[in-house]
């Protein structure tokens, strides 16, 4: 996702500590299971959403941050 000024988490195995506070672990897996979490500067989570056989649409997750920063 090019472009992008603002920080991206990577959260892997076999830690994985913010992806299992999120609730998106796959324990059996060892995994992260395919996620777009936005949190906002103060640490609240203001969208999350998880794929399952897909992966995430950039554009999609550019245009629920720019709602964000709009709202």
């Amino acid at each position: 996702m090019g472009g992008m000024r603002h920080p991206l988490l990577a959260d892997f195995w076999p830690k994985g500590g913010v992806a299992q506070s999120l609730g998106i672990f796959n324990e059996a897996a060892g995994i992260v299971n395919r996620s777009v979490i936005i949190i906002d500067p103060e640490g609240v989570v203001r969208h999350a959403e998880a794929f399952q056989g897909s992966l995430p649409d950039p554009e999609q997750a550019l245009a629920t941050l720019a709602e964000l920063q709009a709202g």
